[in-house]
């Protein structure tokens, strides 16, 4: 055999992406450049304030406490599931409560979650219909599966569905639609009638619904959030995703949990072992102890208060001639256009408010596939009082 055969044949292929066009993300994107240019950081969907105390202090009890540090069982804390069971009963009473054991599966974050059901539920060659702007995540894991996205766009500034143009897209490949309400990044919500009328398009169909709710407790101005598990017609097709780490100003905990019916759970649980297994011990005591000691759901209840006064404050502060503000129904996040810029793209935006301005932002460009452009950027309005003023004092000096 020959040396350059042999060369030949023991060398690895070329790796061939599964995601050619997939780089960076931009939010890591403007975080790095909020690093390289000192700028505040209102990019990335994350507080500069810690969780409650005594949630801290649980979790440091768990921590420090022999017993605790091995793996949790696959779907989670029975404890937890209870905890969460009860809630959900509480706070969606027009609804039947989930059962615990065979309906509610312990998460790494919703990005697992999400990941979870999308494995479990799309085959290749199968369509699935996002509503755009949508968040990053959704696109490149449907394609890993094989899937392919189906778009429908939502007008700004409101960011409704268009139920024609969703019509439209639907098929026989349809297998899954995916619904984010609150919505990221326009806080824009699902009302009863939405759901109705996504009942009546899937009516007699095979398609799934998947139910990104990690904002659910993020909901102003008197209006209140339905959950897809809220409508019998879509219950028993529905992955319902929530997140601890929104409600309690802990992102970089990653835990949340998948709501379905038992069928469908059982095949989130299936790839949820082999995805992650489990979920960290510590953690999930620690919530289970916060859920526990909050039988009326103070700390979930206070958050719409919590939330809509630091957008008022972030609003009031920006107001004037240079910001055309979109309005915020719920979620923690401001669009916004500046009405004198005139350099190009929402991304040349997003840079030069970084560079010039001190504040980093996110473009909504990068919030559709094709990276459609109206000119709009997205703040992070959950950070600490003195944060928002400091950044609006930088916002407050960009005319173009």
């Amino acid at each position: 055999m020959s040396q350059s055969t042999s060369t030949s044949r023991s060398a690895p292929a070329l790796l061939l992406s599964k995601l050619p066009d997939v780089g960076l993300s931009i939010f890591a994107q403007m975080t790095q450049l909020a690093q390289e240019t000192g700028a505040i950081n209102l990019a990335q969907g994350f507080p500069d304030y810690d969780p409650p105390q005594e949630l801290l202090e649980a979790l440091a009890h768990y921590a420090r406490t022999p017993g605790y540090h091995q793996y949790a069982p696959m779907p989670g804390l029975p404890r937890l599931r209870e905890a969460i069971a009860a809630q959900v009963a509480r706070l969606q009473a027009d609804a039947p409560a989930p059962d615990p054991a065979t309906e509610i599966t312990i998460t790494a974050g919703a990005t697992e979650g999400l990941y979870a059901v999308l494995a479990a539920v799309v085959r290749p060659g199968d369509e699935v219909v996002v509503l755009e702007p949508a968040y990053d995540l959704y696109g490149p894991a449907i394609r890993l599966q094989g899937g392919v996205p189906r778009y429908v766009r939502m007008p700004a500034p409101e960011f409704r569905p268009d139920w024609d143009a969703l019509r439209r897209v639907l098929s026989t490949r349809t297998r899954l639609v995916i619904v984010n309400t609150p919505h990221n990044p326009s806080g824009a919500l699902f009302t009863a009638a939405d759901w109705a009328e996504l009942h009546r398009l899937l009516a007699g169909t095979d398609a799934f619904v998947l139910s990104d709710e990690v904002y659910e407790h993020l909901v102003f101005d008197g209006a209140r959030h339905i959950s897809a598990r809220q409508h019998a017609g879509l219950r028993e097709r529905s992955f319902v995703l929530s997140s601890f780490g929104k409600t309690y100003h802990a992102t970089g905990w990653k835990a949340g949990y998948c709501i379905a019916p038992p069928a469908l759970t059982t095949e989130v649980r299936r790839v949820h072992q082999f995805l992650t297994f489990s979920v960290s011990t510590p953690t999930q005591h620690a919530l289970a102890d916060a859920l526990a000691a909050d039988p009326d759901d103070a700390h979930a209840r206070s958050l719409a208060g919590f939330y809509q006064a630091k957008r008022d404050q972030f609003r009031q502060l920006l107001a004037g001639p240079d910001w055309e503000l979109l309005p915020v129904p719920g979620g923690y996040f401001q669009l916004a256009r500046h009405r004198t810029f005139a350099g190009g793209s929402d991304l040349a935006l997003a840079q030069q408010l970084a560079r010039e301005q001190g504040v980093a932002v996110v473009p909504v460009s990068a919030f559709y596939h094709d990276g459609y452009d109206e000119g709009i950027v997205r703040f992070c309005f959950a950070k600490q009082a003195q944060t928002l003023t400091a950044a609006a004092e930088r916002l407050r000096g960009g005319s173009w």
